[in-house]
């Protein structure tokens, strides 16, 4: 059993109009004793930016901007720029978030060299619509989850399936924090589970190369629902983290229950060389929503692991609270290895 303590909200809405509604799903960067912290600022309307605050140690914020960090641009992320990782390769922030139209939710890109001025990319997740993503994937046969053709099944049934302009929703990007086998290595989810795809350049993620990739997507499935806790869906949520024992991946995992859906934060455990082969994952919840700040928002009963920092053997999560708050946990990290090591 992995003992978890929570330290309660850091973050809540203000009164400025960018953040009115929400502050939640933070991408953090560790700068050793300074925690950089690129939330999800929501104003009325349901309009996202991303906000920024500073601590000192994991806890402490000793600065937040009066503004947003990363603003709405372009028409792919005119209704928001929402849920931002954070890594750092080499000399280069790399930004991956959700950008939504109003309609699409897609994973998009910036870079930055001071976490200051960013440079976007644009989508860089496949620009297919359902049509052309359900033949592509009838390609995998019985191998792929059937759950893999519930959009495409929901949207005929209310006569949406021939929208050529609504496209395949994929979000929660995630890049691993160094390239792997020179490569980067980055997280997508296409609902129902989590995938891996590797590439040189991002300006190599063409509609060719995700049509290929969709027609092989059972190699590229990292992990796909299993159990109870995350029966419906899942999805990654912190950069992976480096250890000895394998790639430790916290993400969460949404139950359906008679009342609603649960998020709960899930932990698993992936090889170090080929991080799309599983070694193991919790069975149980790492942590799931129990107080009151978790079970009533803006979205009840969501705790949405989204950013990690590090200090000793604490690992600090970071995690949006009912799409309303962003708040923290702490596990020791030798701990939970222990625990993935030991699952059956």
């Amino acid at each position: 059993m992995v003992t978890v303590e929570k330290h309660g909200i850091i973050l809540s809405p203000t009164n400025r109009e960018f953040e009115n509604n929400g502050v939640l799903n933070p991408g953090i960067y560790q700068e050793g004793n300074t925690v950089h912290i690129l939330y999800r600022a929501v104003q009325e309307g349901n309009l996202s930016t991303i906000g920024y605050a500073k601590t000192e140690g994991p806890l402490k914020i000793v600065e937040r901007r009066d503004h947003p960090l990363i603003i709405r641009d372009f028409d792919y992320e005119k209704q928001g720029v929402e849920d931002a990782r954070v890594v750092k390769i080499e000399d280069t922030y790399y930004i991956t978030y959700t950008a939504y139209d109003g309609i699409n939710a897609m994973g998009a890109l910036a870079t930055s060299k001071d976490l200051i001025h960013f440079e976007k990319h644009g989508i860089i997740t496949p620009k297919i619509n359902y049509q052309e993503y359900e033949r592509l994937v009838l390609c995998c046969g019985s191998k792929l989850n059937p759950k893999y053709h519930h959009y495409y099944k929901l949207f005929a049934q209310i006569g949406l399936v021939d929208d050529e302009f609504r496209l395949l929703r994929d979000k929660d990007l995630a890049l691993f924090p160094r390239k792997i086998n020179g490569k980067f290595a980055l997280l997508h989810r296409i609902w129902p589970g989590i995938q891996i795809v590797y590439f040189d350049h991002w300006k190599d993620l063409t509609k060719p190369f995700w049509e290929h990739y969709l027609e092989n997507l059972t190699d590229y499935i990292v992990l796909d629902p299993k159990g109870v806790f995350e029966v419906n869906y899942i999805g990654a949520g912190s950069p992976p983290i480096e250890t000895p024992d394998g790639w430790l991946m916290i993400y969460h995992g949404v139950q359906e229950t008679a009342t609603g859906t649960i998020y709960h934060a899930k932990a698993a455990l992936l090889q170090l060389d080929k991080p799309e082969n599983e070694i193991a994952r919790l069975e149980l919840p790492l942590f799931s929503p129990t107080r009151q700040w978790e079970i009533e928002g803006e979205v009840s009963d969501v705790v949405f692991p989204t950013g990690h920092a590090l200090f000793g053997d604490d690992l600090y999560i970071y995690y949006g609270a009912a799409d309303k708050h962003v708040a923290v946990a702490k596990t020791n990290i030798n701990e939970l290895l222990h625990e993935l090591r030991i699952q059956p």
